[in-house]
């Protein structure tokens, strides 16, 4: 289905769509279902949050990037309810260091698709090695502790 709206911006950086009423009814999926959107072409994965109430869909840099958007533009958005399986590439470097500890492993393992996306985007979020090293070693040592991030 497709509906315009204003890509709102809240402070620097936090961007997102208010996804409307009628929209989330005909999805009958919950108040937060996993969508697939499109803005200019360019299509994008997601799920829909509850922000001060109202449902919403957060608008990347990269995605806003790619889509050649920016807070306050008007815009038409394709959405549909995403019912593909979502899977993540994890790394072989963030791989080896969860398997060398059982506890980071399994909390790892056991948390949601979005929450191990973070992991792996700490880990290749950056292109210095060092630095690299030094988020995945906090993502271990944080999963080892039984805590998400």
């Amino acid at each position: 289905m497709k509906f315009r709206t204003t890509i709102l911006q809240g402070g620097k950086t936090a961007t997102g769509i208010r996804i409307p009423d009628d929209v989330m009814a005909t999805l009958a999926s919950g108040r937060k279902p996993p969508v697939r959107l499109t803005i200019n072409g360019h299509a994008f994965r997601s799920t829909v949050a509850t922000v001060d109430g109202q449902p919403m869909v957060g608008v990347s840099a990269e995605t806003r990037e790619a889509a050649g958007v920016r807070g306050g533009d008007e815009v038409e958005v394709e959405l549909e309810l995403d019912t593909a399986p979502r899977e993540l590439v994890v790394p072989a470097d963030l791989s080896a260091a969860l398997d060398a500890s059982p506890e980071a492993r399994r909390t790892f393992d056991g948390l949601s698709y979005s929450n191990r996306q973070w992991h792996v985007l700490q880990a290749t979020g950056t292109n210095n090695e060092e630095t690299r090293r030094r988020r995945i070693g906090k993502s271990v040592a944080a999963l080892r502790e039984g805590r998400i991030r």
